[in-house]
C-alpha cells in the first residue's frame, strides 16, 4: 500500500512539472518595428519613456491614460492605465520594468486586457531610442503576445504592426507641435508626415 501511494504522489508530482513546464513554454507572436525619427534621441525619450503616464498625447488610439496604483512618474515599476474608449471598457493596464534612462530603454508589461484579446502574462514589449547623430534617432518597439484564442495571434500580427507604425508618426507629430494626436486628426497629421517623408527622399 505504502509503494502505491509512492508511486502515486511521483505521478501526481511529475504531471504537474509537466503541466508547469507546459504552460511556461506557451508559443507566442513576436515583431518588431522600428523608426528613423528627426529628432534628439533625448526628446524622443523624454516622450515615450520620461513622459510613460501621458502616452494618450502621442498614441492615435488612445483617448486617456494615467498613472494608476500610486505610480507619480516614469521608473521601474510604475503603472498606467491606457483608455481606448470613452466608456473605458477598452483599456490596457501596463507596468514599467527593466526602466533605464542610461540606455533609454525600458519593457511595458501588460498586466490587465480590458476586452483586448490578449493573455497579459505573455504580453509586453521592449522600448528602445537610440542617438544616430545629427539631431536624429532611432525608435524601435519588440513585441511579443499571446492572443486568447491563441489561433489569432498570426492574424492580429498585421494590425499590431500597423498601429505601432502610426504610434511612431504621432509620436513625431506631436514632437514637432506639441499637439495632442487623437482619432480625429490622425488622418492629416499621417499625410503630412508621409508628405514631409517623400520631400525629404527628393532633395
Amino acid at each position: 500500500m505504502r509503494n502505491l501511494l509512492t508511486i502515486l504522489m511521483m505521478a501526481v508530482t511529475t504531471l504537474a512539472g509537466t503541466t508547469a513546464l507546459a504552460q511556461k513554454e506557451k508559443k507566442v507572436q513576436k515583431f518588431e518595428v522600428s523608426k528613423v525619427i528627426p529628432f534628439p534621441a533625448e526628446r524622443v525619450w523624454a516622450i515615450v519613456g520620461e513622459d510613460y503616464g501621458a502616452v494618450a498625447y502621442s498614441h492615435p488610439k488612445i483617448i486617456e491614460s494615467e498613472y494608476i496604483n500610486g505610480s507619480l512618474k516614469a521608473e521601474e515599476g510604475a503603472e498606467r492605465v491606457c483608455y481606448f474608449n470613452q466608456k473605458h471598457t477598452q483599456y490596457l493596464q501596463e507596468k514599467m520594468v527593466d526602466y533605464s534612462p542610461e540606455t533609454m530603454s525600458f519593457t511595458n508589461q501588460v498586466s490587465q486586457a480590458g476586452r483586448f484579446p490578449v493573455n497579459p502574462e505573455y504580453t509586453r514589449a521592449v522600448y528602445n531610442v537610440d542617438d544616430l547623430g545629427n539631431g536624429t534617432s532611432l525608435m524601435t518597439f519588440t513585441m511579443q503576445y499571446r492572443t486568447k484564442p491563441a489561433f489569432m495571434g498570426g492574424f492580429a500580427k498585421g494590425s499590431f504592426k500597423k498601429l505601432i507604425n502610426d504610434y511612431f508618426i504621432a509620436i513625431e507629430h506631436h514632437l514637432r507641435t506639441g499637439e495632442k494626436v487623437t482619432k480625429a486628426n490622425f488622418k492629416q497629421v499621417k499625410k503630412e508626415i508621409k508628405s514631409r517623408e517623400m520631400l525629404a527622399t527628393t532633395k
